[in-house]
């Protein structure tokens, strides 16, 4: 079975890395907006007591640890695909 969407045509011939960077590269100006709004007095506590740093790197490693797996879980089901394709 295989799934299409419908996306412009420079998207499809693209290699997936480079449209899993796009769409990170699309989300990342969204995030400054979700800060914008009533004063949180949470960051400036963490900061006076230097753990401002500490909770970004977890934030960070958690971000990376998700990214990592979705991408190997996409080339596993690729690979899969392909097989079911060759067996076809």
């Amino acid at each position: 079975m295989r799934v299409t969407f419908a996306v412009p045509n420079q998207l499809i011939d693209m290699p997936r890395p480079f449209r899993y960077l796009l769409l990170l590269c699309s989300c990342v100006p969204a995030l400054g907006l979700l800060g914008q709004g009533a004063e949180a007095p949470a960051p400036d506590f963490l900061r006076s007591i230097g753990k401002m740093y500490v909770v970004v790197a977890v934030i960070v490693v958690v971000f990376l640890g998700l990214a990592l797996y979705l991408w190997r879980l996409d080339r596993r089901l690729t690979n899969i695909e392909n097989q079911m394709e060759d067996h076809a």
